[in-house]
């Protein structure tokens, strides 16, 4: 693969991204210290745990940047049918993946204050910043807009022949159930893994032919008369 082919390269890019960014979210939960105790009181935990908060963050926030490129590559997919459609779920799932990385920070802040001050007070000090209005109307609506635009581009996908009507679904239930430790984090990321690998898949799989969208051209006088 070239970087210099924009066809191929992207094609390549957008599909393989859409395959990576659900295992990084899989492991980024299996990584979450406050996850990993199944419920319960996990107030503290984040405090006594610095390491393993940064890199579960760190891995959580580049599950949803690589989901980036995947989606413009789902956008790209949808170019004769439904095409309004298409932007339209497609702007508001980037919009949101981008607000759901940068709410990723957060993670540091709770270890650092729960580590720096009482955990309690370090923990109540950070729901407190999560709780502000601008932060709810600025990024955590918009995020979770986001997911229910990824999920309706999914269906977008499946109704232009792009994807099957399972993956949307599958990707949806896999990103909400992907908190709920063990089980859901199990099950719910192999149907995330599951979901959006079958797109990403279908996108390296396919040719540069049709992923450019070339169609066969008429010829002769029929040509001339369209």
């Amino acid at each position: 693969m070239s970087l210099s082919d924009p066809i191929r390269f992207r094609r390549l890019a957008a599909g393989a991204c859409l395959i990576a960014a659900p295992v990084l979210y899989v492991a980024g939960m299996a990584a979450d210290p406050a996850l990993r105790q199944g419920g319960g009181d996990t107030v503290g935990v984040y405090g006594r745990h610095l390491e393993q908060v940064s890199v579960s963050a760190a891995i959580l926030h580049w599950s949803w940047v690589l989901l980036v490129p995947g989606i413009v590559g789902m956008i790209h997919l949808v170019r004769r049918r439904a095409v309004l459609l298409g932007h339209l779920t497609g702007g508001l799932a980037l919009l949101g993946v981008v607000n759901f990385s940068a709410l990723m920070l957060g993670g540091y802040f709770y270890a650092r204050l729960e580590r720096s001050l009482p955990p309690a007070q370090g923990a109540a000090l950070g729901d407190q910043a999560f709780a502000d209005p601008g932060l709810v109307l600025g990024f955590q609506i918009p995020g979770f807009a986001g997911i229910i635009g990824l999920f309706a581009l999914g269906l977008v996908l499946a109704y232009c022949g792009h994807a099957p009507w399972w993956a949307p679904f599958a990707m949806l239930v896999g990103i909400f159930t992907g908190p709920i430790f063990p089980v859901g984090t199990v099950v719910g990321g192999l149907l995330y893994v599951a979901g959006a690998g079958v797109i990403g898949l279908r996108i390296v799989r396919m040719s540069d032919a049709e992923w450019a969208g070339e169609r066969s051209q008429p010829v002769g006088n029929l040509a001339r008369t369209r």
